[in-house]
């Protein structure tokens, strides 16, 4: 199954792409974005004084989104989710899921429909998977002994055949294998090791500098998104946090920033600047729990290097299922009858 449902989620974004085709384009795409105060100033009169909480940046379209608050102490259902045009500052319509056939799949991959206990559960399959290849090299050794490396012996019974395809193609792919496999465990720790870091490190972070009141920035947002890029400037803005949101305090803007090549994109650094004075406060540093789990994502999907690299994780997808679809072959076929080891 997870392999089965991998497959097309090596190539997400194509299809996605393929099945919402977007007509949006931006109001004006060779000239100069808005700075983010005059955005933030555009989303604040379209929320009717409402506080700003985040705002995020779409990573294929010239957008930026800002979620508002009409009070820090409503309820969840008072916040309100708008998308701008970096160049004009004008609303943009939602996009178009469509059959959201790609969530479904995603969704089934990562945790059957069933949350937690459902990531958990694959966590374990996928620590069984790797015991399972590596006992299987354990067992290939005494084999390459005997015979040739790549030997297929086609003139003999059709399950020594299936054996020596089985041991080629299951040796031939086992780097990828485990690094799919390990990685795929370590993305099902991917709740407990989230809530982890925002219970130690951003909590410490956070705490360190937290005031009574929510205050109204007045510090520049560009001038602070800037001086936070300054303290990393391998990294780049990813979100910002303002004063009162849950990932900042509430006197502080918090400034999300990540790498700026694909593999590392999801290394995060969170940078906190003073909403008053704009003066640079402190950083921390991901630990190195959520640098596994950041790195083991693209890892995974093989979605940091291009179409090149994502067709060759197709295909080292499709032979893995060759492997496991002629292994369930071999133990059937052995039943009632004595193991055939070369």
């Amino acid at each position: 199954m997870l392999c089965l449902t991998g497959l097309p989620l090596i190539f997400h974004s194509e299809i996605d792409n393929a099945l919402n085709p977007t007509d949006w384009q931006a109001a004006n795409p060779d000239g100069e974005p808005l700075s983010l105060d005059e955005l933030l100033d555009v989303a604040l009169m379209k929320a009717d004084g409402a506080i700003p909480l985040f705002m995020s940046f779409d990573t294929d379209r010239p957008v930026i989104n800002v979620t508002t608050k009409a009070d820090p102490n409503v309820s969840g259902s008072q916040f309100l989710f708008n998308s701008f045009d970096l160049t004009s500052g004008d609303l943009v319509p939602p996009a178009d899921k469509g059959g959201k056939i790609m969530d479904f799949i995603l969704q089934l991959h990562t945790d059957l429909f069933l949350g937690l206990p459902g990531m958990l559960f694959l966590g374990f399959m996928g620590f069984l998977f790797v015991v399972a290849v590596v006992s299987g090299v354990v067992l290939y050794a005494p084999f390459m002994r005997k015979l040739d490396f790549g030997t297929v012996r086609t003139k003999q019974s059709t399950r020594l055949k299936w054996l020596d395809y089985h041991n080629l193609l299951g040796v031939v792919t086992v780097a990828w294998v485990l690094v799919v496999g390990i990685t795929g465990i370590i993305n099902t720790l991917e709740d407990p090791i989230v809530e982890t870091w925002k219970a130690n490190d951003l909590k410490d972070l956070i705490a360190a500098h937290q005031t009574g009141e929510v205050v109204t920035p007045q510090a520049s947002l560009d001038a602070a998104v800037e001086k936070a890029v300054a303290t990393s400037p391998d990294k780049v803005l990813q979100f910002v946090a303002f004063p009162g949101s849950s990932y900042s305090t509430q006197s502080h803007y918090a400034i999300f920033l990540h790498g700026n090549t694909p593999l590392t994109e999801h290394l995060i650094t969170p940078v906190l600047v003073d909403a008053i004075s704009g003066e640079f406060v402190g950083l921390r540093e991901m630990p190195w729990y959520s640098k596994a789990l950041s790195l083991s994502r693209p890892l995974h999907f093989g979605d940091y290097g291009g179409l090149f690299l994502k067709i060759l994780w197709a295909i080292l997808d499709l032979i893995t299922i060759i492997v496991l679809i002629s292994g369930v072959y071999l133990w059937v076929s052995r039943r009632g009858r004595k193991a055939v080891f070369p």
